[in-house]
Formats: C-alpha cells, structure tokens, sequence
C-alpha cells in the first residue's frame, strides 16, 4: 500500500510539474519577441485574427502564432483587429500590439496637401501646384485638354469641366473649373488624377445648390460657362460677400443694356501679375478678355469662383444700377450709381473718403 501511495504522490509532482512547465511555456511565448527595428507589415481586410497571428509571428512581432491565437480565443478578443498597414518593433508588449491592432493604429499614408484659394487663376493653382511637388508639364498637358474629363467618378455623366466650349481664345480652357478648396493627394497622385479630383469638387458643390437651379440659367439667359464667368468676375470685383449678389446684378444690367462691362479684373486678368494700379495704356491691351475693348462677356472665366459667388450670378440681386466703384476706406465695398452722373459724383466721394 505505502509502494501505491508513492507511485501516486509521484505522478501528482510529475503532474504539477509539467502543469507549471506548461503554464510557464505559455507565459514564456506570450512574452515580447526580441527587440529590433520598427518593421512595417499589412493586414488586408478580411483576415482572421488566426491569420493575423502569424503574419505576426512571420515579422517577429510574437513568438508564437498558436500560442498568441489561443490566447485571443481564451480573452474572448481579437475579432475587432483592423486591415491596414501597420508600423511596430519587434518587443512591442503584447497588449500593446493588440490594442493598436483593435484601434487601426496604421502608418498614415503620405499625402500631398494643395490650397486653391477663391479667386486664384490657373496660372496660381499651378504655382501652388507645382510647389507641391507636380510637374508643370504634366499640368499644363491636362489642362490645355478638359475633353479627358469626360466623365465623373461613378463613369455615367459628363464632368462640367468636359463641356467647355471649344475654341482658341482661352488662355486656359479649365480657368474657373478648378474648385477653390484645400485638398489631399496621395503622394504619388498623378497631374491628371489630381486635377480631376479637383475638378471634380466644382461638380459636387453645384449639387449642393438648391433644386432647380439649372433651370434658373435659362431665366438669367446664359450658358453654364458664362454663369461661371460671370461668378469669376464677382468674385474679383468684391469683397463683401453681402454685395456679391447686387455686384452680378449690375453686370446683368450692363449686358442687358449692350454697355461694356469695364471691369478692371479683365484687364489684370491679362498679366502674370497683378498690378498695383492700371494705366490708360492698359486698358487698350487687345484682347478678348478685355472688357473695356469688347462688348459683351470675357470668353470664359478669370478665377476660380467659390460657391457664394456662382449663387450670386445665379441668383443676382435686382436693382437699376449700371455703375459701381470702391470705396477708400479699406473696407472693400462700393458705391452703387443708377446713371453717369451718378457715378462720376460716387467717384469724387470715394477718393475724398
């Protein structure tokens, strides 16, 4: 009897031992793989947390992938992991792996970050443009060619940037389609992908615009491109968002009566750089874009207009001004005239202000 009672005291001690061994094998696997340089792996969507184990364990992130798997399915965790590409060093603490695994705590994809301000021409957006990194060539090759858009993201309607008017008179046929909005490019985005996206914009801001709106084009008597010229010339002419719609009206007005526009912005539009003031001599440029030469409206857009001035042209404010000129007190705003006259006197109290 004693020899049966030692035989089972041994095999509980065998017993235990191998528990403990176990139990510390275990606590031995779940421990930090060896510290290394930080590696980057990729978990694509879809993948389970078994296989997630041993893209871990192929990268020397954990030890072992059964023990790692057993573990997850033990804690009741693992089923929240996300896809992406991740950044981590090899002896990164196990919970920590998880809980940057459950968080998608991903290597953030490097981006090229490009501001259109309102107002910019094309020749400004390829400035920024080019700053950022792209090829001038590459743009002015997408640019001078807006027929490659011939559709937008979902594939089935033509982009507004597609139905440019055809013609030699532009100096740049995508002047005022290129949305003013800050944007983010992957960083290896190419010329054409970029600028579609952001003409692109232009087409999703014309659907926030209330319902019907197209049909006010042919109450107002324009085209889609001469609304976008129009809205450019507002948003050169003012500054106070509360004259935009009064400003487009007056340019109504002065289409309406076959009076040429006059509008300064035309002219600048015309050099490289703004100029501080404009002389006579300027104001004889010949061109298609001067208005003061030419009747009628500039054959397409000088700027990229925002959104409240393409509302502005399209909903013009009705009033009997034909004339308007800047006041001189830094605020930007205008004097509004009805007749020549008028307008002659507003002239004298805008340089007495």
């Amino acid at each position: 009897m004693w020899k049966a009672l030692k035989i089972i005291l041994l095999l509980v001690v065998v017993a235990a031992g191998a528990a403990a061994g176990l139990g510390y094998y275990v606590l031995e696997q779940l421990k930090p793989a060896a510290a290394a340089q930080e590696i980057e792996f990729t978990i694509p969507a879809g993948t389970s947390s078994a296989e997630i184990a041993n893209i871990l364990e192929e990268n020397g992130l954990i030890r072992n992938a059964l023990i790692f798997s057993a573990y997850l399915k033990y804690k009741n965790i693992g089923t929240g992991f996300q896809a992406g590409t991740y950044a981590m060093t090899p002896g990164t603490d196990i919970q920590d792996i998880i809980a940057r695994l459950n968080a998608g705590d991903t290597v953030k994809e490097e981006t090229i970050r490009v501001t259109i301000p309102e107002g910019y021409t094309v020749r400004q957006a390829i400035a920024a443009l080019v700053e950022a990194g792209f090829s001038e060539e590459s743009l002015l090759e997408v640019l001078n060619d807006p027929a490659q858009f011939a559709v937008d993201s979902s594939g089935d309607q033509p982009m507004r940037a597609a139905q440019i008017p055809n013609g030699d008179q532009y100096r740049f046929p995508m002047e005022g389609y290129l949305f003013p909005e800050t944007y983010e490019f992957p960083k290896d985005v190419t010329a054409y992908d970029a600028l579609k996206r952001i003409a692109q914009e232009l087409d999703k801001k014309l659907s926030t615009l209330p319902e019907g709106w197209e049909a006010q084009l042919e109450k107002n008597g324009v085209t889609f491109h001469e609304l976008l010229t129009i809205a450019s010339l507002v948003e050169r002419e003012v500054v106070a968002d509360a004259e935009r719609a009064l400003v487009a009206g007056v340019i109504y007005n002065r289409l309406e009566a076959k009076m040429p526009l006059q509008i300064d912005a035309t002219v600048q539009y015309l050099f490289d750089e703004q100029k501080e003031r404009l002389l006579e001599k300027d104001l004889q440029v010949e061109s298609p874009y001067n208005t003061y030469l030419n009747a009628g409206l500039p054959p397409g857009p000088i700027a990229s207009p925002g959104l409240a001035s393409i509302e502005a042209a399209l909903y013009p404010e009705a009033s009997e001004y034909l004339f308007y000129v800047t006041k001189k007190d830094g605020t930007g705003e205008h004097y509004f005239g009805k007749t020549y006259e008028e307008h002659l006197q507003n002239i004298k109290k805008s340089k007495a202000s």
